[in-house]
């Protein structure tokens, strides 16, 4: 079964981009660990992966995926989990991840995150394809909470529900994107604060932290602004609930100047010292009675 002495906390991480390498390379700046995006380096050579090697001599990493459609009705892509596979062999990776979502059917990519039906039938059948994978590669996996701007009508449970129900048939771990949540609740009126607590504790080994963009009637998972107040307050709330966990601030678009980046990781470390000091990975703090951050006046959630 899974657990967190198979996950250590690496502290607070940054997303490895391309328009950072040399000067990750130059500086060797103080971050605790870096997240690759999988299929960036899953090539037979190139620039990227002599800067991984790099990178790898002196700092742990993550691999996290954007393609494994691991919610796809289509068959999973042996070839592709054969190049993760060999990918993560050469790097070592701390854990490797990727989304509780489909990104294509019928053999087509549509390059995006797409949410699932919230069913006993949809638990099953992902839950089936994790397993695969897991036994494939030889080790667990952690799935990510997606961000969504659609619902669909044959939905029987909460997204924490399905996700939950997901990660405990599949026995993989909880990638928990913060920012994601206060996205989604927004968009669909849910309480983000009820979506925390219900995660299982046991499940959950890494956070995403990230900004995103506001459209009137909805939010946008962008990664392109700076991480808003309300999403470190639901960090703090999560930390309460989970304890030490590695986090990890992501920045895709408009990506600035890596000293912001680091700011921005300092901060998450901050919060999180302030919270737990000296407390060990497994402290975790419950949730129940502890006043929850407001939400601004516009948020439905």
């Amino acid at each position: 079964m899974i657990s967190r002495e198979n996950f250590p906390s690496l502290g607070i991480g940054v997303g490895l981009r391309r328009v950072h390498y040399g000067w990750v390379l130059e500086n060797r700046p103080r971050i605790d660990w870096f997240e690759i995006i999988s299929e960036n380096f899953m090539a037979p050579g190139g620039r990227p992966l002599e800067v991984l090697e790099a990178v790898r001599e002196n700092y742990p990493i993550a691999m996290h995926g954007v393609s494994m459609s691991i919610g796809s009705t289509d068959p999973l892509r042996r070839e592709y989990l054969a190049r993760l596979k060999e990918t993560a062999r050469r790097f070592e990776p701390a854990w490797i991840s990727d989304h509780l979502c489909w990104t294509g059917v019928g053999g087509r990519n549509l390059h995006d995150l797409l949410p699932l039906p919230y069913t006993e039938e949809a638990v099953r059948h992902v839950a089936r394809r994790v397993r695969e994978v897991q036994d494939f590669l030889e080790r667990p996996i952690l799935l990510e909470n997606v961000s969504s701007y659609m619902a669909y009508r044959i939905s029987r449970m909460s997204e924490w529900e399905f996700l939950a129900a997901v990660a405990e048939e599949a026995d993989c771990g909880i990638l928990l994107d913060i920012n994601n949540i206060f996205v989604s609740a927004f968009n669909h009126g849910f309480d983000a604060h009820a979506y925390i607590d219900g995660v299982p504790l046991g499940r959950v080994m890494q956070f995403h932290l990230a900004g995103h963009s506001e459209h009137g009637a909805y939010l946008l998972d962008t990664h392109d602004h700076p991480v808003r107040d309300e999403v470190w307050a639901l960090y703090e709330y999560a930390l309460r609930r989970f304890g030490r966990v590695a986090a990890l601030v992501e920045w895709d678009d408009n990506i600035p100047d890596f000293p912001v980046l680091a700011e921005t990781a300092e901060r998450a470390r901050e919060i999180e010292e302030k919270l737990l000091g000296e407390r060990g990975v497994n402290d975790a703090v419950q949730a129940e009675g502890i006043a929850k951050p407001a939400l601004p006046p516009d948020n439905r959630a």
